[in-house]
């Protein structure tokens, strides 16, 4: 007999289930049994809802040293519309890319635009990787209004989930539209799912250094399940910068 372990590794976000596999020899009430056990794990590991993707992206792109930012407008430079809000920022983000290449820094980030909650205006709320040197240089960049700054933060209350669930508060205007936006060099979660014997279990190491109460753990009479989320040893140790790859040319 074996079960099935699924694990999904974003930074220092570490997210594992091991759940029951269906062998050839069972009947079909045990298979129908064990399907309904894999079904409730996978659920929780499919992502279904748009904060769990955006907190996976977070996780593998941002720490504890980085920004999290709003941009906000003064009454002269007001955008008309979300359309003309977005296109700003965007040109901002092209400003900030030239001026850390020059340095030979990346600039990484995920931004939202909203205006459906407070005042109503528009804003955007910010994450970017931190260099050390960023604030007057966003503040030169960012000629429209206020820049607000404070270092992400990540304990048991305040973390990459209730960020995530932060920024995806507002609710899409258009079937299809996106809740966020990312520059194109962001990591991307790993996924890894295999074959693992029957009696396996998955506990957070000794050294995992948070271990979120999000967990999941069920036993019937035709296999178990357990589900968990737990923060990495190092997790405030910042994300290493993408490498890109380049192919040897053939002699």
């Amino acid at each position: 007999m074996s079960k099935y372990k699924k694990i999904i590794v974003a930074g220092p976000l570490v997210v594992e289930a091991v759940y029951p596999a269906p062998s050839p020899r069972d009947s079909n009430a045990v298979r129908a049994g064990k399907k309904r056990l894999s079904s409730e794990a996978q659920h929780r590991m499919n992502l279904q809802y748009c904060y769990q993707k955006l907190e996976l992206e977070v996780a593998a792109n941002f720490g504890v040293k980085d920004l999290y930012a709003t941009f906000t407008y003064d009454d002269d430079h007001l955008p008309k519309t979300r359309k003309a809000a977005i296109a700003r920022i965007q040109y901002f983000w092209r400003k900030l890319r030239e001026a850390r290449g020059v340095r030979g820094q990346e600039a990484r980030y995920i931004y939202v635009t909203e205006s459906k909650h407070g005042d109503g205006r528009l804003h955007h709320h910010v994450l970017l990787n931190s260099t050390g040197e960023d604030y007057a240089l966003i503040q030169q960049l960012w000629r429209y209004g206020r820049v607000e700054y404070r270092q992400i933060r990540v304990d048991k209350e305040k973390n990459f989930e209730t960020l995530a669930r932060y920024l995806c508060k507002e609710q899409r205007e258009t079937v299809g539209q996106r809740l966020w936006s990312t520059s194109r060099n962001l990591h991307k979660p790993e996924v890894e799912t295999f074959r693992v014997p029957d009696d396996t279990s998955i506990l957070p190491p000794p050294n995992a250094a948070i271990v979120f109460e999000d967990t999941g753990d069920r036993t019937t009479s035709y296999g178990h399940y357990r589900y968990i989320k737990f923060l990495a040893y190092g997790w405030r140790q910042q994300p290493k910068p993408k490498v890109k790859r380049t192919r040897k040319r053939k002699k």
